[in-house]
């Protein structure tokens, strides 16, 4: 019997037959979690992009930049804002993409390579239970947009609480057997939606101007021109106060995706393809997107009766006088919703329910799991204003999640030096990444101290920026202290000598 248990090939590497034969019965593996083979990686570069374009041009995104302009700043810092923040995220986003397309592994088997086989159950499920509350925002999104579809085509159908609910539903459902056709799908549901989701956002830009034009003779120079509103930023504690936690929000946006980015890099064709991909894709799609939402809802404050500026899209469809632009804007939510839905918030928390008993729970039922853990959270209510989206959805899970991005990266660079033996990460006690019954303290340990400065920021005034401020501070403080700690742990061993013996080449 070969003594090989991975392939490489120009840089990639796939389990051997041998070792998937050894795999088979262990309870830490299934067809779901198993490392893509070389020829399973066929993700081009248009594919990565347009992934990336269908997840960026969403509701909450929108929200986003809407919120930033609503909190007090002017649409061109909302945009600046945004954009930093999306140039900083790339960065980890990078590098843990990384390792899913070496090797093919999806993102709780690589959350075992630093927190291993059982712990690694605690920092999947937290990323999971973040996706399933975007998919409850998501669904009421959606539910939203396909009541206004209903409202202006059916005569005399005016709509409540009731049958908006009933929406959602029908929309969940939608959402629920889409996300359950698994990954290949999601990729070609990008590829399609991609374009038409741009036309739709240059076609809202468009009517925004013309509307502000028509209302109040404004010109775009003067809905961009917008001064910021030193009252409202005031509220929120000053320009830069408000810019701080606006940096941060943009942070722990993507925050998800930087950890579980491995869930699609492992389809990557090769390393340039996955970086390229999202280079493209990410922060140039996100910039646009930005700066249209800042644009329109700056807009919204000249068109609304009362000057009130409007930060949720579909209430924004609902101000276009057309029916036929109506019904159109409304199905570009349902699309924009569907394409960041399945692909950036199904797929974390249905491997990371996988993950949790592998022999028995599937990505198929791990999808069922989502939707209805999304509809028990009843997440939506983090939408009610740019505040609470801002400083208590986003703020809190992103210094939750911001210490394992810190952790992973300083474990496959600087304590692994990117050397992974694959098959360990399916094997219990006889694997090399079991440490201490299944657990390794000290990346719990250094999870915590990230998380504690910026709770104690939410609990002392004085104190405040560092919540402020929260991913970077997280981020930072778990990747310093991880790698010092593991200096004396023996399994901070980078196997650089015994990859050889283990790979086929």
């Amino acid at each position: 019997m070969s003594i090989y248990t991975q392939r490489e090939h120009n840089g990639l590497y796939e389990l051997t037959d041998v070792a998937r034969a050894e795999l088979i019965d262990s309870k830490y593996y299934n067809g779901d979690l198993a490392p893509t083979s070389i020829s399973q990686r066929t993700w081009t570069t248009y594919n990565v992009s347009s992934l990336w374009i269908g997840m960026s041009i969403c509701l909450p995104t929108y929200a986003l930049s809407a919120s930033l302009v609503a909190l007090g700043l002017s649409p061109l810092a909302a945009l600046i804002n945004v954009t930093i923040g999306n140039l900083l995220v790339l960065i980890p986003m990078q590098l843990n993409s990384h390792a899913g397309t070496k090797y093919g592994v999806p993102y709780p088997v690589f959350a075992r390579l630093a927190f291993g086989p059982r712990g690694a159950h605690i920092a999947s499920i937290a990323r999971g239970i973040v996706g399933c509350g975007w998919v409850g925002i998501q669904t009421w999104f959606g539910g939203k947009a396909l009541h206004l579809i209903l409202m202006t085509l059916i005569p005399n159908f005016s709509g409540n609480q009731a049958t908006l609910f009933v929406t959602c539903f029908i929309f969940w459902s939608i959402n629920i057997s889409l996300a359950y056709r698994g990954p290949e799908w999601i990729r070609k549901l990008e590829s399609w939606g991609a374009p038409f989701l741009g036309i739709l956002t240059i076609a809202l830009l468009i009517w925004a101007t013309l509307a502000a034009k028509a209302h109040g003779n404004i010109e775009a120079m003067d809905i961009l021109n917008l001064p910021m509103n030193q009252d409202k930023l005031a509220e929120g504690g000053g320009f830069w106060a408000v810019f701080a936690a606006g940096l941060t929000s943009n942070l722990a946006f993507w925050s998800t995706l930087a950890l579980n980015i491995p869930d699609f890099s492992r389809y990557a064709k090769s390393q340039r393809t996955q970086f390229l991909g999202q280079l493209y894709g990410m922060p140039t799609t996100l910039g646009i997107f930005a700066l249209i939402s800042a644009y329109v809802t700056a807009a919204t404050s000249f068109i609304t009766p009362d000057g009130s500026m409007i930060t949720d899209p579909a209430e924004v469809v609902t101000l276009i006088s057309n029916s036929v632009a109506t019904v159109l804007g409304a199905a570009g939510i349902i699309i924009a919703t569907l394409t960041t839905n399945i692909a950036a918030n199904f797929v974390a928390p249905a491997n990371g329910f996988s993950n949790l008993a592998p022999k028995k729970i599937s990505y198929k039922i791990g999808v069922i799991i989502t939707g209805i853990l999304a509809m028990i959270m009843q997440p939506w209510q983090f939408m009610k204003d740019g505040n609470v989206f801002i400083y208590d959805w986003l703020g809190l899970y992103g210094v939750m999640l911001a210490p394992i991005a810190g952790i992973f990266l300083a474990d496959y660079y600087i304590v692994k030096k990117k050397n992974m033996d694959v098959m360990s990460l399916f094997q219990a006690e006889e694997g090399r990444y079991w440490y201490k019954k299944g657990f390794n303290y000290i990346a719990f340990f250094s999870w915590l101290c990230g998380c504690i400065p910026p709770i104690l920021g939410k609990i002392i005034s004085s104190l405040h920026w560092m919540t402020n401020n929260g991913y970077l501070i997280s981020f930072f403080i778990s990747l310093i202290i991880y790698p010092i700690l593991m200096k004396t742990s023996p399994h901070s061993l980078v196997l650089s000598d015994e990859m050889e013996s283990m790979t086929e080449r």
